[in-house]
């Protein structure tokens, strides 16, 4: 695994940690509040966001080179 794959395995990891921390954060707040609903949205992208970013890296790095 090269020093780029590291890289996006980490940034990945951390937008994953950001995203769930953001949704657990609007679930308090409610589905009523307009904050809470856009907190919903951006947590959703920023886990979709992390988990590509890390699966793609990963699944390059592990795959067979021509």
């Amino acid at each position: 695994m090269t020093a780029a794959n590291l890289l996006f395995v980490a940034i990945g990891a951390v937008s994953l940690v950001v995203g769930l921390g953001t949704m657990a954060a609007a679930f308090r707040l409610g589905r009523e509040s307009p904050k809470g609903v856009a907190m919903l949205i951006a947590g959703m992208m920023a886990t979709a966001f992390g988990l590509l970013m890390a699966g793609f890296a990963i699944a390059y790095a592990t795959g067979e080179n021509p």
